[in-house]
């Protein structure tokens, strides 16, 4: 995100004429149909390759301030790994609404893992940071946390995004004002919340033909030079900008600018992360991979991963291994990044901390009036 900002970085989406057969994918089956096979694997492939790139970025972070190709290669992936993310979101969130057992999963998949991981690691900072009076605040989300309450919050809002005539512009207009509102404050993360919310809108409003369309040969092949040129862009902005842009965790004003810009920089933005977003989607293998069964645990590696991103600065490891920073250190990095998140997604993994992160927690709910009675009459 672009002009230089005074602050340090914190961490941390008519008719058209039918393609050739040859050009097109088959379609990703709906939400709540069943596909063939299970869980799609274009969903799975695309969350785990999304979380890599994520851990990858937290992995270059401390590397970008000696080099300039680092922060061009982390920009243009900031630019759009969380869009990624938070439109598959949305669009797995088309079917919800305030059913009971939506909300209690919810409560269980959502609140749950934010209350345990936001406490961990305010534990974690006490003790890796030597930071003893490091507050435990459920109402200003630490490192990664932030996801979770905007999740929360942007599938609570669902059900109104869904009877609003114009829900994308509408969610973009909000982006914009809030990018100009230094008032907000950081309670709740409600700046991400509100400037990462066109994103979630969008992909409520997607439908799998949209995913097929980004599929495309022609789309594959145009998706090079773009990313190319993202790249060299990324590069030339590099000592121009601050990266803290692409965080959408402040205002304008926060940044060390005026409204104006942010007015300019939001929907800019906006379209940038649609387009490399597009491009990513456009290489992301729909069929069955080594890594697709991993799709189903990216949230374990996204929450278990900080304690290591946040502990490798901690401990002082970039600058006492002053080899990271050399071009063969940027690479072990990079592998170590994406060897340790894809550890992190495995179902050995998942199983050990399904506790935290899916608990059923029968205990917490009162039982529906309605199967109560059902039981009672042997239904």
């Amino acid at each position: 995100m672009f002009p230089a900002a005074p602050t340090p970085r914190r961490e941390l989406p008519p008719a058209t004429e039918a393609p050739a057969a040859k050009d097109t994918p088959a379609p990703a089956p709906a939400p709540g149909s069943a596909p063939k096979a299970g869980r799609d694997a274009f969903f799975d492939n695309a969350k785990y390759l999304a979380i890599v790139l994520v851990a990858m970025g937290h992995a270059w972070e401390p590397l970008t301030d000696g080099s300039r190709a680092a922060e061009a290669l982390y920009m243009t992936v900031y630019t759009f790994h969380m869009p990624a993310f938070i439109i598959i979101s949305g669009y797995f969130s088309r079917s919800f609404d305030m059913r009971r057992d939506r909300l209690q999963r919810l409560v269980t998949g959502v609140v749950v893992p934010y209350v345990l991981f936001e406490t961990a690691y305010a534990f974690f900072k006490r003790w890796a940071d030597d930071d003893p009076g490091h507050p435990i605040s459920l109402l200003d989300p630490w490192f990664l946390t932030w996801f979770l309450v905007a999740l929360f919050i942007w599938r609570l809002t669902t059900p109104l995004w869904k009877v609003v005539r114009w829900p994308i512009p509408l969610a973009l207009v909000i982006a914009v004002l809030a990018s100009v509102s230094p008032d907000i404050g950081d309670d709740l993360d409600l700046q991400r919340v509100c400037q990462f919310l066109p994103f979630f809108v969008l992909g409520l409003n997607l439908r799998p033909e949209h995913f097929s369309l980004v599929q495309r040969r022609s789309v594959r092949i145009a998706s090079v030079p773009v990313f190319a040129a993202a790249l060299v862009m990324a590069y030339w902005a590099a000592p121009r900008m601050s990266s803290a842009w692409f965080y959408h965790r402040d205002s304008a004003q926060e940044l060390g600018t005026t409204g104006w810009i942010g007015l300019i920089m939001t929907p800019a933005l906006f379209g940038c992360s649609l387009v490399l977003t597009a491009c990513f989607f456009s290489w992301v293998p729909r069929r069955r991979m080594w890594f697709t069964v991993l799709g189903a645990g990216t949230l374990y590696g996204y929450l278990l991963h900080g304690f290591l991103a946040k502990g490798s600065r901690f401990w002082g490891w970039f600058d006492d291994y002053r080899w990271l920073h050399t071009p063969l250190g940027e690479i072990a990095v990079t592998v170590i990044a994406a060897g340790v998140v894809t550890a992190l997604c495995t179902p050995p993994v998942q199983r050990a901390f399904r506790w935290a992160m899916e608990p059923r927690m029968a205990w917490a709910f009162k039982k529906d009036p309605a199967d109560t009675a059902r039981a009672r009459a042997g239904t």
